[in-house]
């Protein structure tokens, strides 16, 4: 036992053996480097998919017409700023996308969005005589 342990001590210090190195051929080389691009390339191929699929989902949603509860609550937004602005368009016609916007504008006052609503034609500013 105590011959085992200082055979290991002393050959600790010693290098493992080195794993053979096999040698390529060039040949073999380029082969596996044009597998290895093809294979990200379809990679990326995928990703890039999965990416404007998910766009595609996002915009969907975002180009729904409103039920009837949303439009009444887009509407109640709309009188929060009867003073400045009017709905330019019928209620029917109003999206997802605008009444995100309404929401945003209801809880960070950001003139730039009520602006951005008129200038798509969904309000009108009220003009002051």
């Amino acid at each position: 036992m105590l011959k085992g342990i200082i055979d290991k001590l002393f050959n600790a210090n010693q290098k493992p053996p080195q794993p053979e190195i096999k040698s390529m051929s060039q040949a073999e080389v380029e082969a596996l480097v044009d597998a290895r691009l093809k294979e990200h390339a379809a990679t990326i191929e995928k990703s890039v998919e999965e990416k404007m699929n998910t766009a595609v989902q996002v915009s969907d949603q975002e180009d729904y017409k409103l039920t009837p509860k949303q439009i009444e609550f887009a509407l109640s937004l709309i009188d929060k700023v009867k003073n400045e602005y009017e709905l330019a368009v019928d209620p029917a016609s109003l999206m997802v996308k605008d009444l995100n916007r309404l929401i945003a504008y209801n809880k960070f006052k950001n003139k730039g969005i009520l602006v951005n609503l008129a200038k798509k034609g969904i309000l009108r500013k009220i003009s002051s005589i």
